[in-house]
Parts: structure tokens; C-alpha cells; sequence
């Protein structure tokens, strides 16, 4: 049973709406999605651990949800706004309505707002904080408890998401023979189900790290390749991940995702930093300057490498955002290293971007010649 609800933003703007029959308060960053679909992937996306997301389209649940389109083991997300969501779903494939999910997973919903207002607010002033409630409303009090929540600049966010221990994809599969072609590293930041997949279909036995593996460890599966992952947080915090990618610089073909891609551009002397609203959607535009090829691309990130601090240390761009003009994709000019910020593995979003992990494949294929 739905109740009034306030989403109440750290500049002091408020919308009024109702919640879902979960009850109580979830606080995070505030960001927006601009996908039409996918919304399962998107709540089971370790990379928005921490935040609240606003979803644009309109109306939301329409297919429901089922036991396979989820990206991890549980729901990431602190609090999901959307205008409307829709009562009656319809799709072969359910198992349950996306209402019903959010209230099993006690995720703090709220309906009945404007989306299209919020979302312009959140373009013009930028991603903030942000706090669902539906026992205060009480301006002074949610400020207060506002104020309290730490800024996702500075967070490692990683720590909370990555696998306590290794393991092999699928998940349940023992160390020993296989009749994969190639072993791949992953450094589990967070890491998307599909991803591995696609990696797994790919002819790749995938060793999943804890985040906080050494290279030491992670050399000792004799691994032909190091996949880093996508995550949630500032790139910059997980100071860990990077001195490891620092000391694995060169010693194996390396290719990076999102997050990943963030952390090898800071392991390779570069700098990150926090862009205004972040790109979070599934109809991002990007041109691949290494054969002029422009695809429509999945995206989920508040932060992005500075090209400029980069150019020193024989890095190339090989991606451009064409919304904004950002680094989107990077290679080493000496060295098998290869990072994309958008999401390859669209999961949801658009498959134009899949061949990316074939280059993966063919820097293995190299450096085992």
C-alpha cells in the first residue's frame, strides 16, 4: 500500500509523491537514467551502489522482472524514483512485477513526481545528494540528516561491492582442467554478470579477484590476460586497485571497463575527475577514432579520466563521447593496454559496442604468439 513520500535534495529543492509499501528513509547521490528499458540490470548494477536513480522515461515496470536479467547477486541501488509504475506488466518471461521485486528487496520507491522537472534540475545543478523519506518531512531535519552523508567524491564504494573471496565463472566451477583457450584475471570492482558471460562465451576461463588481490595472487593463475571491472565510487579512492595495476603495467594484456578504465588511466599517471551529472543511460553516442565507426552505447559513470594529464605518458585516445566532447576509450602506445568507459557488454542497452572485447582477445592472442 502506497504512502506520501518527499525526496528532498541537499540545495533544498523537495518533490512530493508516493511510496511503494516499503516504509522509512534511504539516502544517496541523486542521479538520472535515461534508458527506456533495462531497469532490472540497472537495480542489480554494483555500479550504482550508493545512489538514488531517477528514471526519465515515464513509465516503468512494464515487463516486470524474471530471475535472469540481473547483473549481481542483489539489488545495489539506495532509492529508485520514477513518474509512474506500471500496475499490470506483461512479458513471457516474468516471474514477478518490478513493484513487488522493489518491496522484496526493501528498496525505498517513489512514484508521482515530476521526472522531467527533477531531471532538468539535475542537469542544471548537477548530481547531489538526495534522501527518499516517508516518516520526515520536515525541511531542517532531512538538511541535517543530508549533510551527514558522505560525498561520492572521496568514496571507495568498491570495498562494499567486490566478492569476499575468488572464485571461477560460473560461479561453483572448481580450479582444474578446462578446455577454455585463454585464463583471464578479473579484479572484481564490482563486477556485471554479463560481462563475464560474454567473456566466458568468448572462449575465456575467468578467475574472479577480490578487489584487493595482489599481483602476486593474481599472477599465480598464469593468467593470459587482466580484465578490470566496472564499480561504484571515485576511481581515486580505491588507491589499492591501482598501485596492483601499477605493478601488473606491461606484464600481461590488460582491458578495462568503466570504473577499470578510470583506475588504469590513474595507474598510468593520469587524473580523474568528477563530471557535473555524469552519464547514466543507454542511447549514448560515441565514435571509435580507430576506424571512424560511431555506436549507440549503454553508460553508467560520475567520473571520467582527463585526457590532458595523460598525454606525457604514451596514451592515446581511442573513444570519444560525441554528447560532451570526453574520453570514452584509451590504449598504451607500447604497452597491451586497452580501457573503455562505456559498457561494452550492454547489459541493457545496445549491442554496438560488443567487439570491443574481441580486441581483448586479440592482445592475448599477441602476446602468446
Amino acid at each position: 500500500m502506497s504512502s506520501r513520500a518527499i525526496l528532498y535534495l541537499e540545495d533544498g529543492t523537495s518533490f512530493i509523491g508516493r511510496s511503494l509499501s516499503q516504509q522509512g528513509e534511504s539516502a544517496g547521490e541523486a542521479v538520472f537514467n535515461t534508458a527506456m528499458s533495462g531497469y532490472q540490470e540497472v537495480l542489480t548494477d554494483p555500479s550504482y551502489a550508493g545512489q538514488i536513480v531517477i528514471m526519465t522515461y515515464p513509465l516503468i515496470g512494464n515487463y516486470g522482472v524474471n530471475d535472469e536479467d540481473v547483473e549481481s547477486d542483489k539489488v545495489h541501488v539506495k532509492g529508485f524514483v520514477v513518474k509512474e509504475f506500471c500496475r499490470h506488466h506483461s512479458n513471457y518471461r516474468a516471474t514477478q512485477s518490478l513493484i513487488d521485486y522493489l518491496d522484496e528487496n526493501k528498496i525505498m520507491a517513489i512514484e508521482g513526481i515530476d521526472t522531467r522537472a527533477l531531471t532538468r534540475h539535475l542537469r542544471e545543478q548537477g548530481a547531489m545528494k538526495a534522501i527518499i523519506s516517508t516518516t520526515d518531512f520536515d525541511s531542517a531535519s532531512l538538511q541535517k540528516k543530508i549533510d551527514a552523508v558522505p560525498s561520492m567524491i572521496g568514496a571507495d564504494w568498491v570495498s562494499k561491492v567486490t566478492t569476499k573471496k575468488k572464485y571461477i565463472w560460473p560461479k561453483g566451477r572448481k580450479a582444474g582442467k578446462t578446455d577454455k583457450k585463454y585464463t583471464v584475471a578479473a579484479l572484481d570492482c564490482g563486477i556485471k554478470f554479463n560481462i563475464l558471460r560474454i567473456l566466458n562465451d568468448l572462449d575465456c576461463e575467468v578467475h574472479v579477484f577480490p578487489a584487493s588481490a595482489t599481483a602476486e595472487e593474481i599472477l599465480a593463475v598464469e593468467p593470459d590476460g587482466l580484465f578490470v571491472s566496472n564499480g561504484p565510487g571515485d576511481p581515486a579512492a580505491v588507491t589499492y586497485v591501482v598501485a596492483t595495476l601499477k605493478e601488473l603495467a606491461g606484464k600481461l594484456p590488460t582491458f578495462g571497463i568503466c570504473l577499470g578504465h578510470q583506475m588504469l588511466g590513474l595507474a598510468l599517471g593520469g587524473q580523474t575527475y568528477k563530471l557535473k551529472f555524469g552519464h547514466h543511460g543507454a542511447n549514448h553516442p560515441v565514435k571509435d577514432l580507430l576506424d571512424e565507426r560511431i555506436g549507440i552505447t549503454s553508460q553508467n559513470h560520475g567520473f571520467c579520466v582527463d585526457l590532458d594529464s595523460l598525454k606525457a605518458h604514451d596514451i592515446e585516445m581511442i573513444d570519444v563521447n560525441l554528447n560532451d566532447q570526453t574520453l570514452e576509450g584509451l590504449r598504451h602506445k607500447k604497452l597491451p593496454i586497452l580501457s573503455i568507459q562505456h559498457h561494452p557488454e550492454a547489459a541493457p542497452g545496445p549491442h554496438d559496442a560488443q567487439y570491443l572485447f574481441k580486441h581483448f582477445i586479440n592482445m592475448m592472442e599477441t602476446a602468446n604468439a
